[in-house]
């Protein structure tokens, strides 16, 4: 047995009471067996780590995120999604190679992990995705991850991303069989079609079958500029939510990023199927592409989570400043009672879980439920004083008040500093392979 012991925090549960504790969390081999008030140890295995002045909460849940394209940061600015993805992001997903893939993975997880973010829904390029799997087994990180899907016919999409409906279905069988489960269950598999204009019919009804057959989650993006939807309109005569209910991929498995421009039909398909849909403030206003209706959504039904994207469209992946962005959006157009500190900090960890398919395993500290868990240093000017901690959290922290990260009860990160992966090595690797990947720019 292997106790942890987070010592003298205030406690964010995120459990249906939405109760604050004060004490101890405990966890013993990666499960929680004790939240609040003093925690004595039961073996002589045992670490306890000094949280007094810091909000013990669970981990950021990131719903949405391109670890592959963490190299092309600051690469990709001031465009509009469709000449994003075809001038900068496809170019360089298709120049990728192993040893890029892998400083890429490390650094986002670097990244994620000691912004306080401890799981993650990661969609891949169409190869390398090993790479990003072994990279986030390094880090330690919790992520469910799928290689991009493009089989289309479509010039727009580079040499090197193309791929066939059975070869891109094949690749995606033997990453399952060698990663779902792996690393005592903390990685697992999701199938990930691009986008419906990127794949083939075929493809995408077979990833729905499969899909369910085989228990893995669905990742994909949907309606998230007014030219996409254009598009898919011109190929499907429909919208996007409504293909990919037609096509069978609508579940309470399936993952959809973005979802700005929803029509009313869309909104209740979307709430029926028990589909979610991730929410990317930042990215979806860099890229311009518009704000989603998240209240809305809410309010009919669908299940919410938040998350970075990628670093070429927001550009970094600070869980904390999405949380700030989602509950201060939407206050304008709904009111400034929309998204509330305490139900947008939710939708950052167990909306996130449930996005996931892990809510009744990570998410919330409670009995029984997977360790990880963030302690959040509130001592900082722009903290002080802490009012209320759902305020803290949700308006005032950033990822740079995160003193410790705890994933499957392994300290990942103690003391702001990372356990895990070499920091330095991992800036020098993504420095070197990005000069590679754009010589022309600094």
């Amino acid at each position: 047995m292997s106790e942890l012991i987070l010592r003298g925090g205030t406690i964010l549960t995120i459990d249906p009471a939405h109760r604050v504790l004060a004490g101890d969390v405990a966890s013993v081999d990666g499960v929680l067996v004790h939240v609040g008030g003093t925690y004595t140890p039961q073996t002589s295995d045992y670490q306890i780590v000094d949280c007094a002045g810091c909000i013990v909460m669970p981990g950021l849940v990131q719903a949405h995120v391109h670890t592959c394209q963490t190299l092309a940061r600051g690469r990709a600015d001031d465009m509009e999604l469709l000449d994003w993805l075809r001038t900068v992001i496809w170019p360089y997903e298709g120049k990728l190679d192993e040893a890029a893939a892998t400083a890429s993975g490390e650094l986002a997880c670097a990244e994620l992990l000691l912004g306080g973010t401890t799981s993650i829904l990661d969609m891949g390029t169409v190869h390398h995705t090993d790479q990003i799997f072994a990279a986030a087994e390094r880090s330690g990180i919790r992520a469910t991850i799928g290689k991009a899907m493009m089989d289309a016919d479509d010039p727009q999409i580079p040499v090197g991303l193309r791929e066939s409906t059975h070869g891109s279905l094949d690749a995606s069988a033997k990453l399952i069989a060698r990663w779902h489960g792996a690393a005592e269950g903390r990685l697992r598999y999701a199938y990930a079609p691009r986008f419906v204009l990127s794949c083939t019919d075929e493809l995408l009804r077979e990833v729905g079958v499969q899909a369910r057959a085989k228990g893995v989650r669905i990742h994909t993006h949907a309606s998230e500029n007014q030219g996409e939807i254009a598009l898919v309109r011109q190929r499907f005569g429909k919208d996007n939510i409504l293909v990919l209910d037609e096509l069978g991929l609508l579940g309470e498995h399936t993952c959809i990023a973005h979802c700005i421009h929803l029509s009313t039909e869309e909104k209740r398909l979307l709430a029926e199927r028990g589909a979610h849909v991730c929410h990317c403030p930042s990215s979806n206003l860099k890229l311009a592409s518009g704000l989603c209706p998240v209240p809305e959504l809410i309010a009919a039904g669908v299940a919410v989570a938040l998350g970075a994207d990628g670093a070429p469209c927001n550009n970094n992946l600070d869980g904390f400043l999405e949380l700030r962005l989602a509950a201060l959006l939407h206050k304008p157009r709904f009111g400034p009672r929309a998204l509330p500190a305490p139900e947008v900090v939710r939708l950052a960890t167990l909306g996130g879980a449930a996005a996931l398919g892990l809510a009744d395993t990570i998410g919330s500290l409670e009995l029984g439920k997977r360790a990880d868990v963030i302690a959040v240093d509130v001592n900082a000017l722009h903290t002080v004083p802490t009012g209320s901690p759902w305020s803290t959290i949700a308006y005032a922290a950033q990822a740079c008040d995160v003193r410790h990260v705890a994933v499957d009860g392994k300290l990942v990160v103690h003391d702001r500093a990372l356990q895990t992966l070499d920091v330095g090595k991992v800036r020098d690797r993504a420095r070197m392979a990005a000069q590679r990947l754009f010589p022309l720019v600094p």
